[in-house]
């Protein structure tokens, strides 16, 4: 017994009980280890946030801070000089588009509307021209019988107004049932070089000037005779006479017949015969017609001639 029991102390303090710091010492490294790699990666990716908190980021997850793949920056055109700041490109030359909202609050394109045509009226009449004159080149068979009157039909030049359509325009009116030709009058017969007489159509202003030259003040509105022929108001060829019932074109038939009137040796204004009677041509309507009706011919219907009181 005592010497089992000496062997036991012994054995006992040979072997003594493991400490609190030995124990500690034995546990395993692992839990230590996972424990260090958790807080590292919590460290680093705090860096990171706090990193992106001071750039700027929003911290909704699209920022600096997400984990998103590299991409390649794709490069911006380069300004060639025509383009630069300094010279902006030319405008889109396709019509502009307007937007307009519709009831329900969205807004839908709308084409801008092109600009309506000018409504049709009187054309304007320049107040001058250039002075110069040109002849209609055109030829035309002679209409009437009697004596032979070549005429010739010259229009201002930098005017819109044909020469040439003015000239077949005289000639049907010259050739009109109720005109002179068809009364023994004349032939009249359009030329356009050698003429016996010239029709002259002419601005306001050269019509003054052509008029006074034979001492006849036309005051921008009237026509007249000179020795070379008939000066007529572009005026009153486009827009007529405001005493006179009925269209521009009907009063140039008047304002021919009436020149031509004078140019065939009728000298003599007339007045009105009567109340209701139609106008003389040979009668200057224009000034007024004293109760007479309106009328652009020197024969009526029934071919008698037209006459009134002289003036």
């Amino acid at each position: 017994m005592g010497k089992r029991a000496a062997t036991g102390r012994g054995r006992g303090r040979g072997r003594r009980a493991p400490s609190r710091r030995d124990r500690a010492r034995r546990r395993p490294l692992g839990p230590l280890l996972v424990l260090g790699l958790i807080v590292g990666v919590l460290s680093i990716g705090g860096g990171a946030a706090l990193a992106h908190w001071r750039s700027g980021g929003t911290g909704d997850g699209t920022g600096a801070a997400s984990a998103a793949p590299s991409q390649t920056p794709r490069a911006e055109p380069l300004m060639s000089p025509e383009t630069s700041p300094e010279n902006p490109p030319e405008a889109d030359p396709k019509p502009s588009v307007s937007v307009s909202p519709r009831p329900g609050g969205t807004a839908s394109p709308k084409a801008s509307p092109k600009a309506s045509p000018k409504a049709s009226g009187p054309r304007n009449v320049p107040a001058s021209g250039e002075g110069t004159f040109t002849a209609a080149q055109a030829t035309g068979a002679a209409a009437g019988t009697g004596m032979l009157r070549r005429y010739k039909v010259e229009v201002e030049d930098g005017i819109d107004l044909s020469a040439r359509q003015a000239a077949a325009e005289i000639e049907d009116i010259l050739a009109h049932p109720r005109g002179w030709a068809a009364h023994g009058r004349g032939r009249f017969q359009l030329v356009s070089s050698d003429a016996d007489f010239v029709i002259r159509i002419a601005t306001p202003a050269t019509a003054d000037r052509l008029c006074l030259a034979q001492g006849l003040n036309t005051r921008g509105e009237l026509n007249c005779e000179t020795v070379e022929g008939v000066v007529v108001n572009l005026k009153r060829w486009m827009l007529g006479s405001p005493t006179f019932a009925g269209t521009p074109a009907e009063y140039r038939h008047l304002i021919i017949n009436h020149e031509v009137g004078h140019e065939i040796g009728i000298r003599q204004h007339m007045g009105c015969p009567g109340p209701g009677r139609p106008a003389p041509v040979m009668m200057q309507q224009i000034k007024g017609l004293n109760g007479c009706v309106s009328n652009a011919w020197p024969y009526g219907e029934d071919g008698t001639y037209l006459t009134g009181p002289p003036v």
